[in-house]
């Protein structure tokens, strides 16, 4: 037998077997384990893999809305998982955001080729390149600025009260690429799309996103921050390793600080995918800026909101548990979901 063909038949035998041989036996066996035939069976399973509590909603097409969930809501005073809970959504915020800013673009408030010097010049001098980067930058992760949350000095224990402590972090670092030369998700570009919207509103961006796209939704359970919702409502939030419920920590900036439960961000995502949530022109805009899908992180909480055309199916996922593997159990428990809701659609 040829060497090299000797190679084609081991490379991939190696492959799986480093695959084995290195990943977690927990991640492992969330992934080997037969599938369920029902997502609640799923949902339940998902408590096996050492995370606290869980919830799905699932919106699929000619079919009234499910709920399922599994688990805590409170593990220490042993409240079970409740899927009406409200829940960090922590950056799924983002898709509001970028639609409020499509509104605006599409009213003449604004223009995807402001740059951020014209927009907010007092922060801007503080920042490399602020004369190239655009709004359209922002919104699309384009802008090279660095990101607040990646630097050592970020507290994530006692969260910041106001934005400008979280823009100070990043004042005067060098940029991380050229304007619109490459992408990085980062949380710099939606405090200052905040700045940004407060200042041309002449209003808190808050209001707006509740009267143009919440209340308009009948979305009553979605709030803009933590201050706003009763605490007994909130899903606790754990952090593996650490032994107290950290749901009181309070994450204030623009793009990760919104509480809904899951079916609110259910009707959300339905209506932002389907063109029911803005007009023509403003849906034109915002396919051209951003995603139609989203997933969130904050301490105590992880999050997936996304679309399915192929089966027509809103499926929203709200994980209580962060640390060690539980991102790596939550995407896999999320993807095992989708595929039993396809299996049943066949």
């Amino acid at each position: 037998m040829k060497t090299k063909t000797i190679f084609r038949i081991l490379m991939p035998l190696i492959a799986i077997a480093c695959t084995i041989y290195f990943t977690p036996w927990l991640i492992l066996r969330a992934w080997l384990a037969p599938l369920p035939d029902t997502v609640q069976e799923q949902v339940d399973k998902a408590i096996d893999y050492k995370l606290d509590g869980i919830i799905v909603y699932v919106d699929q097409g000619g079919k009234e809305p499910q709920f399922y969930s599994a688990g805590w809501k409170d593990r220490d005073q042993k409240i079970p998982a409740d899927p009406n809970s409200l829940f960090k959504i922590a950056s799924i915020s983002k898709l509001y955001i970028a639609a409020a800013v499509s509104k605006m673009v599409a009213s003449g408030q604004l223009s995807l080729d402001d740059t951020l010097a014209d927009l907010l010049p007092e922060i801007s001098k503080h920042i490399e390149n602020s004369d190239r980067i655009t709004l359209r930058m922002l919104v699309q992760h384009r802008s090279g600025i660095p990101n607040f949350s990646d630097q050592p000095d970020y507290p994530w224990g006692d969260p910041f009260t106001e934005n400008s402590q979280a823009l100070e972090l990043i004042y005067g670092l060098p940029a991380d690429f050229e304007p619109g030369a490459d992408y990085a998700y980062c949380n710099t570009n939606y405090v200052l799309i905040g700045e940004i919207l407060d200042k041309t509103l002449g209003y808190s961006h808050h209001d707006f996103i509740r009267t143009e796209i919440l209340e308009p939704l009948g979305l009553k359970r979605t709030y803009c921050l933590l201050s706003e919702v009763n605490p007994d409502e909130l899903m606790s939030g754990y952090f593996i390793g650490y032994p107290l419920d950290i749901k009181g920590n309070d994450f204030i900036h623009p793009g990760g600080s919104m509480i809904s439960t899951a079916e609110e961000v259910g009707i959300f995502l339905r209506a932002l995918n389907d063109g029911s949530l803005l007009t023509e022109e403003e849906q034109e805009i915002y396919s051209s800026i951003y995603a139609y899908e989203h997933t969130g992180l904050v301490p105590g909480y992880q999050s997936i909101a996304k679309y399915h055309p192929d089966i027509d199916a809103v499926v929203v996922q709200f994980v209580n548990t962060n640390g060690g593997y539980a991102w790596n159990i939550h995407e896999i428990v999320y993807n095992r979901v989708v595929k039993i809701l396809k299996e049943q659609s066949e």
